[in-house]
């Protein structure tokens, strides 16, 4: 592959990222997709008695992402990660997926194609053609802008406002792997890690599989990502829905990373964010196994009435749980 030393022109750019998106057949299985990179807009085919789910995210060179600390594969996967975990969190399948992309003229071309390398992959591994977008040059940093469509059967999208009193609560996977790494990045000062070690945060997987299956099953009645933190993101479960909860700290299932693996500080699994699993609440007489789709699940608490979120330690001792995961312009 030839690289160069800057970004190439905008028109030799978009075709570049279009061969790679390509590459191997860029709808696979997915037909929904008529006309993607090449025309003034993609041509997306509805598949009939479905709703059509739209979500859009930024990627931010020094917000979300460090050229000194990720390597271009994570910034792209981590990138379109955001929006496919979107998808999942409310049971849908992702149709097709746009980038725009804004990069400073001193950008190696080889860090592009990394870049795209990495989103394209993801998008591949979920049948998401990348299906168009737009490119222009930055003054300041890098900047990714994604669309991410996807489908879900009319009237069946999962959404946060369906949590009631007697229900419970669950999560997948781990919690608190991705705020360790980049806690343990700032503290290093050099800010490199390896990805191996951190796989939650440089490459998250998002649940789209378990997503669809919840809501197949009928087993979920509010579900939201976790994206800006647990307590963040079941505070917001709890507002849409009118309702509080109950979260007993030694159910949160802590992430265990580094080469040791140590688990997490609990304080970390509660509020770091960008962990991508899902958080959903279940009728009670609903039995929800313990892995679905190979992802663990794991039972953390209770909806209750009252509109505050307890946190509750073993020995019956209980003490409010305030949102602490990220916010933008948070002061």
């Amino acid at each position: 592959m030839i690289s160069f030393a800057v970004p190439l022109p905008e028109k030799t750019l978009i075709a570049h990222i279009r061969r790679m998106a390509l590459l191997g057949g860029a709808r696979g299985g997915n037909r929904a997709l008529l006309t993607g990179i090449g025309d003034d807009c993609a041509v997306v085919r509805l598949r009939p008695a479905h709703d059509i789910l739209v979500t859009t995210d930024f990627s931010l060179e020094g917000v979300h992402f460090r050229r000194s600390w990720h390597p271009p594969e994570s910034v792209g996967h981590r990138c379109l990660a955001r929006g496919l975990s979107d998808i999942a969190a409310m049971g849908g399948l992702p149709t097709a997926v746009f980038l725009s992309l804004a990069l400073p003229a001193e950008l190696p071309q080889r860090w592009v194609e990394r870049f795209a390398r990495g989103f394209v992959t993801l998008a591949r591994n979920y049948d998401a053609p990348l299906a168009g977008g737009d490119t222009a040059e930055s003054p300041h940093g890098i900047l990714a802008d994604i669309i991410v469509m996807g489908m879900v059967p009319r009237g069946e999208a999962v959404r946060r406002a369906g949590a009631r009193p007697g229900d419970r609560i669950y999560v997948s996977g781990e919690l608190g792997g991705s705020a360790a790494a980049l806690a343990r990045m700032t503290e290093k000062g050099k800010g490199k890690l390896n990805p191996r070690d951190y796989p939650g945060h440089f490459f998250p997987q998002p649940r789209i599989e378990l997503g669809r299956a919840l809501r197949e099953k009928g087993l979920v009645s509010a579900m939201i990502d976790i994206s800006d933190g647990l307590s963040t993101d079941l505070a917001h479960i709890c507002e849409a829905s009118g309702v509080g909860a109950e979260i007993e700290a030694e159910a949160v299932p802590r992430a265990s990373v580094g080469k040791a693996a140590h688990p997490v500080d609990l304080p970390v699994a509660l509020h770091g964010g960008e962990d991508y699993e899902l958080l959903f609440t279940a009728p009670s007489g609903k039995r929800i196994p313990s892995r679905i789709a190979g992802v663990p699940i794991t039972r953390i608490g209770n909806v209750v009435r009252r509109r505050k979120i307890l946190l509750m330690n073993r020995g019956g001792m209980r003490c409010e749980l305030e949102p602490q995961g990220w916010e933008h312009f948070k002061k």
